[in-house]
């Protein structure tokens, strides 16, 4: 069964935490604020909302500001959530056929409890309002908003993990072990091909997200993946693929570890 989600902008609003590392300033970096404030300067969409750390350099905090605004301006967040049976999901995980020789989600799926495929976007206006700041010469208005919009795109995706966890336990089909995890197609040794069998099952269109010929998506600040849920052991794989040797981050270890904190 396919369902269409639709959420707020304050919904998918980003922390400030995100927007930042986006920008290359990692949280560790973000001056401490023992009095943060809710800001009521945007428009009401937007308030109640992530508080604002007054600390933060006033250029900082006003770019910031202004890019909120626009966010709660422009933003139209929705997602498509649909699960899969596992044999299905070999087939789409197994794509073009240009996957690494052993992935995670190759590793991880057969485990899994159950299987959704989702995509979420933030919307079209976004991106285009990001294009019109770069065209105005307004290169750090711009570039704040890139960075919220992707965090934000990233948020839905945990929204909508969230929410299919939440479904599976209104039918009480989880147990106290039971964790849900994203992977998207692009990453970990699944190969960005693989968008293409994840959009023929999914059929994202019908929410506005197209896939071009390289496999990007239309709109840009839109992700995909398959959700596997399990017990929490099944996702805890060591960075020791050969392709881990190449990544820059080794996010995964933060996105496992906060497992145990659910």
């Amino acid at each position: 069964m396919t369902e269409i989600l639709t959420f707020t902008a304050a919904e998918a609003d980003p922390d400030l935490a995100e927007v930042m590392a986006n920008q290359g300033i990692p949280a560790s970096r973000l001056p401490p604020d023992p009095t943060p404030v809710c800001d009521c300067s945007v428009s009401s969409a937007s308030t109640d909302r992530t508080p604002i750390r007054t600390a933060l350099p006033e250029t900082i905090r006003n770019l910031y500001l202004a890019a909120r605004g626009l966010f709660a301006e422009t933003a139209r967040p929705i997602g498509i959530l649909a699960g899969i049976p596992l044999r299905d999901f070999e087939t789409i995980h197994r794509g073009d056929g240009r996957n690494e020789p052993a992935t995670p989600v190759g590793d991880i799926f057969h485990r899994a409890d159950h299987l959704a495929l989702y995509a979420a976007t933030v919307g079209q206006r976004v991106s285009e309002r990001i294009t019109d700041c770069f065209r105005s010469r307004d290169f750090a208005l711009g570039a704040m908003l890139d960075a919220m919009a992707s965090a934000a795109a990233d948020k839905l995706g945990e929204l909508i993990e969230s929410r299919f966890l939440r479904m599976l336990s209104d039918k009480g089909q989880v147990s106290p072990g039971t964790r849900a995890l994203r992977y998207s197609p692009g990453y970990c040794g699944w190969h960005i091909s693989g968008q293409r069998s994840l959009f023929d099952f999914l059929r994202p269109e019908n929410i506005g997200i197209l896939l071009t010929e390289s496999f990007l998506m239309q709109p840009l600040k839109s992700v995909s993946g398959v959700i596997i849920v399990g017990q929490e052991g099944i996702h805890a794989f060591q960075d020791v693929y050969p392709f881990c040797a190449k990544c820059r981050t080794h996010g995964c270890r933060e996105r496992i570890r906060s497992l145990a904190a659910h």
